[in-house]
């Protein structure tokens, strides 16, 4: 068996998994995101982490002469212009608050205090405000917390790949061991985030290496490799309904096996998750996921404002949070229906003009699409070198 050159599967998982966490972040009363399963799965960002550290080390981690410059610039250009976007956009929609606030009119809190004070606006624009218990990590976008905690530990990343491979897939071992190590010391050396982050995206480093050895070796039958999908599908299922000790971590090393199975793409789950809506998912993922606190928060403060002019309950707030109510169980499972849709066209939009502009001038930057060579280990890594991957 080959190993391929983009894991088309694992992509899909990404798109999927995005597309749960705009569901985790948005309340409609009755509607079938209200299911536990729906609320419960913040645990699933592990699955993030871990896939990440599996992309960049296919990317980036058997590259002999990679400079940290040249994954400096690509990191950044892939990265930050579409924070930077939406920073500015949640700066102006508290601008915009601001200035209703100014003529009487209050929606939820005073504009510019508490997770929007301008405090935090730097530590956002620096990408800091996950890993310090001195800032609001879910401040102004707020999802971008987890964009904060990567993108320092791409930088790690990238300067351990400046050692001989042999040491930097141990440096990559030995850092996800003591992060997991520290978890389950309940440790306070690191915010937890970051012990989160870095047990898990060093642990999928590891995982690519252990995709690498068995590649060739492990070639089962589709049918053998469907039960072993279904079979992690619903442990992962498992971990997210039920809650144990040290369930975040266990379900990260649950995650790794995820991974290293669906990286084979050779059962039947997986060939549903190369179908064309998959795919269009994993490759708008990373913009589905910067995007849709933005959209909403714009879709909360209609219902907010048509509850203020009508007099109807369409935004309550239950158990402090803010939730849209049509009055129809229909109507809102519809509404649920259409942000998911309106999710995908708004994000279709920031990765094209947005997201794919950045990884363009990234490219150039750091010389367009340099051919550089890959060091190979046994069994040999992928013959020919991936591109730059834009789902990393």
């Amino acid at each position: 068996m080959k190993p391929v050159q983009r894991f088309t599967t694992l992509d899909s998982f990404r798109g999927v998994c995005a597309l749960l966490v705009v569901f985790f972040h948005l309340h409609v009363v009755e509607s079938f995101i209200e299911f536990a399963f729906f609320r419960r799965g913040e645990v699933l960002l592990n699955f993030f982490f871990v896939l990440s550290g599996f992309v960049l080390a296919h990317t980036y981690g058997m590259k002999a002469n990679l400079t940290f410059k040249a994954f400096f610039i690509s990191r950044v250009f892939r990265l930050y212009p579409l924070h930077l976007v939406m920073l500015g956009v949640f700066i102006s929609f508290e601008l915009v608050r601001w200035i209703a606030y100014k003529q009487g009119f209050y929606l939820n809190n005073v504009p510019f205090t508490g997770l929007f004070a301008p405090s935090e606006i730097l530590p956002n624009l620096f990408l800091v405000q996950a890993w310090t218990t001195l800032t609001e990590t879910m401040s102004f976008n707020y999802p971008s917390w987890t964009i904060s905690i990567e993108f320092y530990i791409y930088m790690l990343f990238g300067g351990l790949c400046m050692f001989a491979m042999r040491t930097r897939f141990m440096l990559f071992a030995c850092i996800s061991l003591v992060m997991f190590m520290l978890i389950f010391m309940d440790s306070d050396l690191l915010v937890e985030r970051a012990l989160q982050g870095l047990s898990c995206f060093f642990a999928g480093n590891i995982v690519y290496l252990v995709y690498l050895y068995i590649h060739d070796k492990f070639v089962p039958s589709p049918w053998i490799m469907t039960v072993l999908e279904c079979a992690l599908m619903y442990a992962t299922y498992w971990i997210v309904m039920n809650d144990f000790d040290y369930r975040s971590p266990i379900g990260s090393l649950v995650f790794c096996g995820l991974v290293l199975l669906f990286a084979f793409e050779g059962g039947w789950v997986s060939t549903l998750l190369k179908t064309r809506v998959f795919v269009l998912l994993g490759t708008l993922s990373y913009s589905i996921y910067m995007t849709h606190a933005a959209l909403l928060f714009c879709l909360s403060t209609v219902f907010i404002v048509a509850q203020k002019f009508t007099g109807l309950a369409l935004a309550p707030m239950i158990n402090g949070q803010r939730f849209m109510d049509t009055g129809s169980q229909v109507g809102n499972n519809l509404v649920v229906i259409a942000v998911a849709i309106t999710a995908v066209v708004l994000a279709s939009f920031a990765h094209k003009y947005v997201e794919m502009k950045g990884y363009q001038l990234g490219k150039r930057i750091v010389g367009g699409s340099k051919t550089v060579r890959a060091v190979q280990v046994q069994p040999q890594a992928p013959a020919t070198e991936p591109q730059l991957d834009r789902t990393a």
